[in-house]
């Protein structure tokens, strides 16, 4: 039995000594290594946390101590030390394990904070109930990473834990990227301080001192685990006397760093120096992501942030994968930029993952990488706008929420043609709640003026950003997908204002049959001509339209509903506000009865699972629309 068996709880974690700890470290790699291989995850954020988890809750006292994780993606080693090894078989997997923090699962988790630079805030707000209850002794930490910190939200907070003495912990997990390599001002300042870290093995008179150190100790019989002790002490001895140094010196918050973050000794002294200080403090702990496990580390695309399911020793993905819909979508922007010298694109962090790294790597000086920013992003490209460019912003369809009012008031506004490009709209899958994207069409279709595409092939993917980028008169939406992209679904008819003919029935209607037309959304498009092929030879004579441009509201589809008997909009997204609550309102405005269904979410947050299994639990796959669709069918019939 290993030492990773024994461990139920934190304070089981406290009983061992240094070397059961290294010993222990190990094994939490090759569990995770062995377990995320198997189900796919955030491998490499994860191996570069492993000893400073460790020594977080070595030193801190969780729960009553609440550690915080930023994003939280990288918290699995949070959720073995809080007795949660056992459930690593079913991580990421329906009913099973969250790949973040989550509060059902366990009461060490305060947050389920997904979206990046939200760590502190809690913080701040947590240490100021703390206060208010007589329990100011106790700290709050947070970790943050340096990438989360290119966010303004971290930023505003900071302002405040920096003005008040709460005891807030910010421990910074520098290991030089998020997704991508961090960038900006603060990249550069973290970066010249972790190269001080470094340069102590090349002080002048450092190796003398180390040599005459151990010289001195063997004079004095101390050997093992005492020696290690004794030159770590002497080593940051010398650390700290030769190198002083400051994160944010014009906050005048404590700063101590940078500390080892793979030296469980060099962690454990700094954080218990931290959890005795009185007021907030910084700890600037350098680690590297996927730290013992070579594939990881030597990946330079992201060094495995996350991953399908992979070889556990040469980390080779072992399913084959597909063209995606963000392939399709990055060929398309290089063609465009290849013909017009104004197309510029714009990430939050996320260059790789978005598809814009080939435009990057072919027009460098066209390419803005803003950090963590979703908000910077979406008001800086209205200024390339307004200097005569025309900005493509491309980000996930998760994160546009967090930039909606720089949509709503800083381009639409002033009308400016910006188009934003959503990638992983709809349903996610494994990531779960916070990554899904079902609630990008409710959000944009309020923005007056504004365009929404949502392709539903590859061919139409290219079609609708040309048109897209074509628009120099207000704000643009191209939406799709996560993953592998299918055949083109080529439509039977495009009609004169532009809606696309997908199914229809065979032959005149009898008196005794309902014609039922669909409005397919995107990807949609696909289940809902399935949803026509079941229907022939029933009594429900099917008609799928893909309306291509969701917003606003085409008036050919007022044309077709007047001469239904029932409407379904079929969306991948939520009813509350989406398109089937546009086109309602459309037919209202336009003096139209006919029955009008929703085939959507309801308002939940979808949790995690595969795709498939997320759209049948919400009646969204297509024998589950068939079943409805022939259901009210039938009660209308009635």
């Amino acid at each position: 039995m290993g030492l990773l068996d024994t461990i139920e709880s934190p304070a089981d974690l406290k009983a061992l000594s240094l070397p059961e700890l290294r010993e222990l470290a190990d094994e939490i790699r090759v569990l995770l290594i062995e377990k995320v291989s198997a189900t796919g995850g955030h491998l490499g954020p994860n191996l570069g946390v492993v000893e400073l988890t460790m020594a977080l809750h070595y030193v801190f006292d969780s729960p009553e101590e609440p550690i915080i994780f930023d994003t939280s993606h990288q918290s699995y080693v949070h959720k073995i030390l809080t007795g949660r090894g056992a459930l690593f078989d079913t991580l990421r997997q329906k009913g099973g394990l969250s790949g973040y923090t989550c509060r059902a699962e366990s009461e060490h988790d305060w947050t389920e904070s997904s979206h990046a630079s939200a760590a502190l805030s809690y913080a701040d707000g947590l240490s100021k109930a703390k206060r208010l209850a007589g329990l100011g002794h106790q700290n709050v930490v947070a970790v943050v990473g340096d990438g989360a910190l290119t966010g303004g939200m971290c930023w505003e907070a900071l302002n405040n834990i920096a003005d008040g003495d709460r005891n807030v912990v910010i421990v910074v997990n520098d290991n030089g990227r998020s997704y991508s390599p961090t960038i900006g001002g603060f990249a550069n300042n973290l970066t010249h301080l972790r190269s001080q870290l470094a340069a102590i093995r090349i002080q002048p008179g450092y190796d003398e001192v180390m040599e005459s150190g151990k010289r001195t100790l063997k004079s004095m019989g101390w050997v093992g685990e005492r020696t290690f002790e004794a030159l770590h002490a002497l080593k940051e001895g010398v650390k700290y006397q030769v190198l002083p140094t400051e994160m944010f010196p014009e906050l005048g918050m404590k700063y101590v760093g940078p500390v080892e973050g793979h030296d469980l000794k060099a962690l454990t002294n700094a954080l218990n120096y931290a959890h005795n200080y009185d007021g907030p403090i910084i700890i600037h702990v350098v680690t590297e992501k996927g730290h013992g496990f070579a594939p990881a580390v030597n990946n330079r695309a992201d060094q495995m942030h996350s991953t399908g399911v992979i070889d556990p020793v040469t980390g080779e993905a072992l399913t084959a994968s597909a063209p995606g819909w963000t392939s399709v979508f990055s060929e398309e922007l290089l063609r465009a930029a290849h013909e017009r010298d104004d197309i510029v694109a714009l990430t939050a962090a996320m260059a790789g993952p978005t598809g814009l790294t080939p435009f990057a790597e072919k027009f460098p000086e066209r390419f803005f990488d803003v950090g963590i920013a979703e908000q910077h992003a979406v008001t800086s490209a209205a200024g390339m706008a307004l200097g005569g460019l025309h900005p493509v912003v491309a980000i996930y369809s998760t994160f546009l929420n967090r930039g909606f009012d720089q949509l709503l008031m800083d381009v639409g506004l002033i009308e400016q043609p910006v188009t934003l490009v959503l990638d992983r709209s709809g349903v996610t899958g494994s990531d779960g709640a916070s990554h899904n994207g079902v609630w990008d069409l409710a959000l944009t279709s309020i923005v007056p003026g504004i365009r929404v595409a949502a392709p539903r092939d590859p061919a139409r993917l290219r079609e609708e950003f040309r048109e897209a980028i074509a628009v120099d008169d207000g704000p643009t939406v191209v939406r799709f997908p996560k993953g592998s992209v299918g055949e083109d679904i080529d439509a039977l008819e495009r009609l004169p204002g532009g809606v696309d003919v997908l199914a229809r029935p065979a032959g005149e209607a009898s008196e005794s049959e309902l014609d039922v037309l669909i409005v397919a959304v995107g990807s949609f498009a696909e289940q809902a001509v399935e949803v026509a092929r079941r229907s022939e030879g029933s009594d429900v004579r099917v008609t799928v339209v893909d309306p291509r441009w969701v917003v606003p509201v085409n008036p050919e589809l007022l044309d077709l509903a007047a001469a239904a008997d029932m409407v379904v909009v079929y969306e991948d997204g939520v009813v509350r506000g989406g398109i089937g609550s546009a086109l309602g309102e459309a037919m209202s405005l336009a003096g139209l009865d006919t029955p009008l269904r929703h085939l959507a979410f309801p308002d939940v947050f979808p949790p995690h699972g595969s795709r498939g299994q997320i759209l049948e639990e919400y009646g969204l796959d297509a024998q589950s629309a068939f079943d409805s669709v022939h259901q009210w069918a039938g009660e209308l019939g009635d």
